[in-house]
């Protein structure tokens, strides 16, 4: 099953039955106004009071109650070779994708989710969990971010990279999962990161804005 289910010319707000707070969803969909609830993310969604435009996945979280409020929303995909955020990301189609609800509450479902943000080069998808907004590097990246900003890259993989703007550069580093990441950078200017192999960046919440409209190309921000 390939088809699109939702297309969005813009961003989509993605919601999970994790944790996710009701001002985060909301500042989401300021941005990314269609919502779509991965499987139980239809609860979570109902509980803030949202009808989502869908909700896709193998079902075996949303209750009973949330299929009856939701009926015509609903797009099981039976197959269990995906997580219920990746089947979303397969069937929805949009510029970017704000994510919620996927972290927190199993660390199981935070890592599945961590790995499928890692294993979507090609699509803009940021994770925004209780503290941070996370996203897999491009190949090349320009964060204007305050001075003092904490930045944080998690290898997924083998990676290098070059950086500017960080207070301890990452010139000549080798990063892997097993011997060497880097938590707990610092911003002291604009960040400037070149970055070879799947590497996962963490910062404030608070800087989604910024990190969105570095990751989008200039033609989307308007430029």
């Amino acid at each position: 099953m390939n088809e699109e289910i939702v297309h969005c010319e813009a961003g989509v707000t993605l919601l999970g039955g994790g944790i996710a707070s009701a001002a985060d969803v909301a500042i989401s969909l300021t941005i990314a106004p269609v919502l779509v609830a991965a499987d139980g993310g239809g609860d979570r969604a109902l509980a803030l009071g949202l009808t989502p435009a869908a909700v896709i996945g193998d079902m075996d979280s949303l209750s009973a109650a949330g299929r009856a409020a939701l009926a015509g929303r609903l797009h099981p995909v039976a197959e269990q070779d995906s997580t219920d955020f990746g089947k979303c990301l397969r069937l929805v189609a949009a510029r970017f994708y704000l994510c919620l609800g996927l972290t927190g509450l199993r660390l199981d479902h935070t890592l599945a989710a961590l790995t499928e943000l890692t294993s979507r080069p090609d699509q803009i998808v940021l994770l925004i969990a209780e503290d941070e907004v996370i996203f897999r590097a491009p190949p090349r990246l320009c964060l204007d971010l305050p001075v003092g900003t904490r930045v944080s890259l998690h290898p997924m993989g083998a990676a290098s990279g070059r950086s500017t703007g960080l207070r301890w550069p990452i010139d000549g580093l080798a990063f892997a999962p097993e011997t060497r990441t880097g938590t707990s950078n610092e911003a002291v200017g604009p960040v400037e990161l070149q970055i070879d192999g799947p590497m996962l960046v963490l910062v404030p919440k608070d800087q989604l804005r910024p990190v969105l409209h570095a990751l989008l190309p200039p033609a989307a921000r308007g430029e």
